[in-house]
């Protein structure tokens, strides 16, 4: 099979390293040669560290190496079956690419966008063809994460759907498929790890580093919501919740942070930049806490701020599944196979309890009568009527 990967950056570089290791024949394109040379060689050194971890040996890394060409012509990808777009998160760009490409490739070449927030029927609106076009969002770094969200537009049709999953799941991959709304299913699902997290802070309850602490220590994540805004950037991150947020009408539930925004507009960007939530040192290991410190550090209280977050995330899971984004099933591997959640968000609602879920959901909305505290209809109606999402 044949693939284009639009765009050389990590995650472009990431998928073509995916589809070659399946014995893809893969072309990366970018205009900026310069920046293929960079994906070259940085192919070149994940692979050689594979080889010294014993992952592949030294025929496979040629193997791989052979199935991928680059090249700075858009033309070039005209014999690809599929086309996979990794380009900057701007609608307007990425439509002018889309109706580019369309007149060099075969009718029935498949032309999928890796947008992790933008809307696919926009996107698809701009090729002659629209049936051809589907949401391939692949998850950083791509080569290591297992999941990959498929998302139809509505002008989709079923045999790319069909054969856009059957690809990607060839490819060694779990495929969740979600409806084309703002976020998919991760970054919809996932606003309340970093926006709960946030809020706590702003009330004064605790400091970034027990909030984290909160979260791993009671709940088994391997990143705390700060550590995580750090790793992926706080610029990054409070754009994905700007945009979700304005998407959804501005619904309260995805309400940006003040705190977020002034960090980002500082340039505390994280790791990134060295300094974030955190402090960090030239090996990006935090050196310094830059909250303030709490004297909450009693382990009732992080208790409290678990019981908080994860009664926040099932709820955004449970309206995820009530309003049809997605299956049970796809929405918790989303969140283990995506983000790598200690367990399936539906799956802790059962553990916890449905009760446990609607109780402390209405507890917070009477403390705050705030709209981002209302619970989903679906739990409510589960509650009522005593069921599980599993067993």
């Amino acid at each position: 099979m044949n693939i284009g990967v639009i765009g050389s950056g990590t995650m472009g570089s990431g998928i073509a390293q995916v589809a070659a290791t399946s014995g893809c024949q893969v072309k990366i394109y970018d205009t900026n040669q310069a920046a293929l040379d960079k994906a070259k060689d940085a192919l070149d050194k994940i692979l050689s560290r594979l080889i010294e971890k014993g992952r592949i040996d030294s025929e496979e890394k040629n193997r791989i190496q052979s199935n991928i060409s680059y090249v700075n012509n858009l033309i070039d990808l005209s014999d690809s079956n599929l086309t996979i777009e990794a380009i900057v998160e701007n609608l307007e760009i990425k439509k002018k690419v889309f109706s580019e490409l369309e007149g060099y490739v075969s009718d029935d070449c498949i032309i999928a966008s890796n947008t992790s927030s933008l809307s696919i029927a926009s996107i698809a609106a701009s090729l002659k063809n629209p049936k051809r076009c589907v949401g391939i969002h692949f998850f950083n770094p791509a080569p290591l994460m297992k999941l990959v969200e498929v998302i139809p537009a509505i002008q989709t049709s079923y045999e790319t759907l069909e054969t856009s999953i059957d690809t990607i799941a060839s490819w060694n991959k779990t495929v969740a498929v979600a409806k084309d709304t703002p976020g998919f299913i991760v970054n919809r699902v996932a606003r309340p790890f970093y926006g709960e997290a946030l809020r706590i802070y702003e009330e004064g309850i605790a400091d970034f580093a027990i909030i984290d602490s909160a979260m791993k220590d009671i709940g088994g994540f391997r990143m705390g919501p700060f550590e995580l805004m750090d790793f992926i950037g706080n610029d990054v991150n409070y754009t994905v919740t700007e945009t979700v947020f304005t998407a959804f009408y501005f619904d309260p539930r995805y309400k940006p942070s003040f705190t977020q925004k002034r960090f980002a507009e500082a340039g505390y960007l994280g790791r990134k930049s060295g300094i974030g939530y955190y402090e960090y040192d030239e090996n990006g290991k935090i050196i310094e806490n830059k909250g303030v410190t709490s004297s909450a550090a009693e382990t009732s209280i992080k208790q409290q701020i678990f019981d908080r977050v994860l009664v926040m995330l099932i709820n955004e899971a449970a309206d995820a599944l009530f309003l049809n984004i997605a299956s049970a099933e796809d929405i918790d591997n989303a969140m283990t196979k995506g983000v790598n959640y200690p367990k399936g968000l539906l799956a802790w609602a059962d553990e916890k309890s449905i009760n446990w879920c609607v109780s402390k959901l209405d507890e917070m909305y009477t403390e705050y009568h705030e709209d981002r505290y209302r619970c989903s209809p679906l739990l409510r109606k589960m509650n009522k009527e005593n069921k599980t999402f599993f067993n």
